[in-house]
């Protein structure tokens, strides 16, 4: 009886996980922004991440720099995308 109802389980665990999603049209596209919105946010995590573990001794003065540089980069390109994004939402072009 327990092998059964074992056996129900992982086929019913199996169908749900793997069984496809009806209405795939249906799911919502992220935009352009909605998308640099959420890597900022990644960006802004990594960096306080970064920053935590240098102060905990985990990140060499030259490894911590060189990643810094490089993600601060590449928020400031986002950001500047974002803004670039906003403001032709806020004022869109007539052409």
């Amino acid at each position: 009886m327990t092998t059964a109802a074992c056996a129900l389980l992982l086929i019913g665990a199996f169908l749900f996980v793997f069984w496809p999603e009806r209405h795939v049209e249906a799911q919502h596209q992220k935009t352009r922004l909605e998308y640099l919105r959420e890597r900022r946010e990644v960006l802004y995590d990594n960096l306080r991440d970064l920053n935590f573990e240098y102060k905990a001794g985990k990140y060499p003065e030259e490894d911590y720099a060189s990643q810094r540089t490089m993600l601060e980069n590449e928020a400031a390109e986002t950001v500047a995308e974002i803004d670039l994004l906003e403001s032709d939402v806020l004022s869109p072009r007539h052409a």
